[in-house]
């Protein structure tokens, strides 16, 4: 495997399709990924599935454009495993296969991005999907602000899944599996150089784990969703929306670390509204809210989950906080962008 020295860059003849670019296509993402289906380097893979997994193929895509690229707790290339196969997981669908396509900005440090990749094939390994094909392209200086990832991925829906919003009823219970707004607030301290005195770290994580062992319990959830830009609040007026459902959120009831706390209240940022991207909301039956509190309790990455809140006919199509000074108001879809750039 090629050792990228920490003074070589990516130039544009790396994308022009020669020499240079099967160079780097090989010894930088072949030899890492290291799987049968993208061995033979094809412009697609060839893909079996276990017949056991029969049925509803999933499939979905998603681009990563965060900055910094590296970040406490994560970097853009563990982040683009774990976002795709986040996607697939909260469908009820086993993650299998991940395609990812880099747009690279001339002058980007092949060291820095060796190390990227690697992330990738650790990610990807850790979870149990394989990186299958892919798509490299580099872009002049100033293009692309050093490096974009684009991952696609496939999963098998699996028994059990989620039937949608649709299905939410009332009385229902929300939960969530951890505390809020993690990412968001890691990221933007990296980028801004903002000393937070702490060990925060993103949350950047697969919560396949977690809706395994939620789906062993309760074979009845309504709705999963990772709750990423936008954050919580902006996730459940997605399950709100057009419905004849309300949600009620207790504000004492949400998971939220003092660091976290701390610097959404001196900065004037709502950390119902902080990205997360290793978290899980579901909605459950009421009768079904212990167990599945309980199972995702058992696991390191939902120890902080919590129930949240309760489905409702009041205010159908709206979701409101009670506020832990005993007042009311309506958490509406995110409107702007607190901060840009963080998925």
């Amino acid at each position: 495997m090629v050792k990228a020295k920490n003074d070589e860059t990516i130039t544009l003849a790396h994308g022009n399709g020669g020499k240079l670019t099967h160079q780097l296509i090989t010894s930088m993402f072949a030899n890492t990924f290291d799987t049968a289906e993208l061995a033979p380097l094809a412009d697609s893979a060839c893909l079996k599935i276990d017949p056991k997994f029969a049925g509803r193929i999933v499939f979905t895509t998603d681009s990563h454009v965060v900055t910094p690229i590296f970040f406490p707790g994560g970097d853009i290339g563990k982040l683009s495993v774990t976002g795709t196969v986040n996607d697939l997981a909260v469908m009820g669908a086993k993650p299998l296969f991940l395609s990812c396509a880099f747009i690279i900005e001339e002058g980007f440090q092949t060291a820095k991005l060796k190390k990227i990749v690697e992330s990738m094939a650790k990610t990807a390994s850790d979870i149990g999907v394989k990186i299958v094909t892919g798509d490299t392209k580099v872009v002049e200086k100033g293009s692309a602000d050093g490096l974009f990832i684009n991952t696609s991925g496939i999963g098998v829906m699996m028994e059990g899944a989620p039937k949608g919003a649709a299905s939410i009823k009332p009385g229902d219970a929300v939960i969530i599996s951890g505390t809020i707004g993690d990412h968001g607030i890691a990221i933007y301290s990296g980028r801004e150089g903002i000393n937070l005195e702490s060990d925060l770290k993103s949350d950047c994580a697969s919560v396949a784990e977690l809706v395994d062992i939620a789906m062993g319990v309760c074979d009845s959830i309504r709705v999963m969703r990772d709750p990423t830009r936008g954050g919580l609040a902006t996730t459940l007026n997605e399950f709100t929306s057009n419905q004849n459902f309300g949600i009620e959120v207790d504000e004492e009831a949400l998971p939220i670390k003092s660091q976290v706390a701390a610097t959404c209240e001196l900065l004037g940022f709502d950390p119902l509204y902080v990205a997360n991207e290793g978290k899980l909301v579901l909605v459950v039956p009421k009768e079904k809210a212990s167990d599945v509190l309980m199972a995702l309790r058992e696991l390191r990455i939902g120890r902080d989950a919590a129930l949240i809140g309760n489905v409702t006919t009041r205010a159908p199509g709206k979701v409101y906080l009670k506020t832990s000074v005993g007042g009311e108001r309506i958490l509406d879809m995110l409107v702007g962008d607190m901060l840009p750039r963080i998925c």
